[in-house]
């Protein structure tokens, strides 16, 4: 079979699970165009009123006269008037820190630059974060609380996972909005090579995945305690779902982790790989579609 074939073929599976959970009475009748609801920036202060009036500019404190004072010799400071300060005496401040060493020091990989309002360790919604809201990078979903990881597409928790990013996935993957199944995590080797020492994410499946792996085994959990995991999608999805946003991330929601099961995965050594079939929680707002994707799902 070819890798053509057998996509096609785990695409009509996870399709019939879908179809499965019964997603139709989340499906509106007329599906709302994509209208990004961007973080609004911080406005800047407004400018004092204009006043009729020319003010008069503050006057400086009068310089106090020092008799010891020699032409052309060096200025001293009115606050100092009537002490005897060295000025040529050397002051040691020691060997200042370089300014590379200092950067290096302020964040890890995976910290955020901004200080969070609300700890992203939290099922539900976020305070103040409504559905539909859009970030340009994932550093800023993360930011804002809703998922974590600036990398990892799983944030993983003692009752089931937190939040996932759903952007891209796996090409057997279906994404029809209001239900979608994705991949786990694990299997491949993010180390890299001498040639491509930083391939995170590009590299193939070596290895078989497990509910082992702790972001697995978050999404495992979620299945048995129905915890909602909140959901963003990103713009690499594009391509093959047209409830993918057109750029940037957005946030779609709350969903629940309906089933997780082992299949045989989509890559040339036949390594297995979990999968999981998400379904949103209903009375939330409408996911938009995008106006240039590839809609699948009518096919």
């Amino acid at each position: 079979m070819s890798y053509a074939e057998e996509r096609e073929q785990n695409i009509a599976r996870n399709r019939a699970i879908l179809d499965g959970l019964g997603i139709n009475p989340l499906r509106p009748k007329w599906e709302p165009k994509e209208n990004l609801k961007k973080v609004a920036a911080k406005k800047r202060k407004s400018p004092l009123p204009e006043s009729d009036e020319l003010e008069e500019p503050p006057k400086k404190a009068p310089r106090i006269a020092d008799d010891n004072n020699e032409p052309g010799g060096t200025r001293r400071s009115s606050r100092l008037a009537g002490k005897t300060v060295d000025y040529k005496q050397e002051q040691d401040r020691g060997v200042p820190e370089p300014i590379t060493f200092k950067r290096s020091q302020k964040l890890k990989v995976g910290q955020v630059k901004s200080k969070r309002t609300y700890d992203p360790h939290m099922y539900g919604h976020i305070p103040d974060v409504e559905v539909g809201t859009w970030w340009a990078t994932r550093e800023d979903c993360s930011n804002a609380s809703v998922h974590g990881p600036w990398v990892s597409g799983i944030a993983p928790g003692p009752d089931g996972a937190y939040s996932i990013a759903l952007s891209g996935g796996y090409d057997d993957d279906v994404d029809e909005g209001y239900a979608f199944t994705f991949t786990g995590s694990g299997g491949r080797d993010l180390r890299g090579t001498k040639t491509a020492p930083k391939n995170l994410r590009t590299a193939p499946q070596s290895s078989h995945q497990s509910f082992e792996d702790r972001n697995n085994a978050a999404l495992q959990r979620s299945v048995d305690t129905q915890k909602p995991v909140r959901v963003i999608r990103g713009f690499k999805g594009k391509a093959r779902s047209k409830y993918a946003p057109s750029e940037g991330y957005r946030y779609d929601g709350l969903y629940f982790v309906k089933k997780a099961w082992i299949e045989k995965g989509l890559n040339k050594g036949g390594f297995l790989v979990c999968k999981f079939a998400f379904m949103r929680m209903p009375g939330q707002e409408d996911i938009p579609v995008n106006d240039g994707g590839d809609d699948e799902s009518d096919e």
